[in-house]
């Protein structure tokens, strides 16, 4: 599984712009009320965790992903999913929210 640090994630997004880059962030509504994680150049999409399977077909297979959750766990298990189902560029946001907060 390929990781990202949040200190790394203004640049990745830069890097990707053409490809079109997607933040998922895969928290309970309730805590996407308390903040998101919004860059210029990426599309956040906010789909509880559980949503994913049913809106897999939203996202392309190589299609740039960063999964985001409050600490990086959920995420993890998001990355692995949409590995299982082909896709090649999804990374997990390294602690999370949280860490975004805290270092950004």
């Amino acid at each position: 599984m390929r990781e990202l640090d949040v200190t790394a994630l203004r640049a990745f997004v830069e890097a990707h712009a053409a490809e079109g880059p997607v933040l998922l962030d895969v928290r309970e509504p309730w805590e996407v009320e308390l903040g998101t994680i919004e860059l210029p150049g990426a599309r956040t999409l906010t789909w509880p965790m559980g949503s994913v399977p049913a809106r897999l077909a939203e996202l392309a297979p190589a299609q740039p992903v960063v999964c985001i959750c409050h600490h990086g766990m959920r995420s993890a298990q998001v990355v692995a999913f949409l590995e299982r189902q082909g896709h090649t560029a999804v990374y997990n946001l390294t602690g999370g929210t949280d860490a975004w907060s805290a270092r950004v």
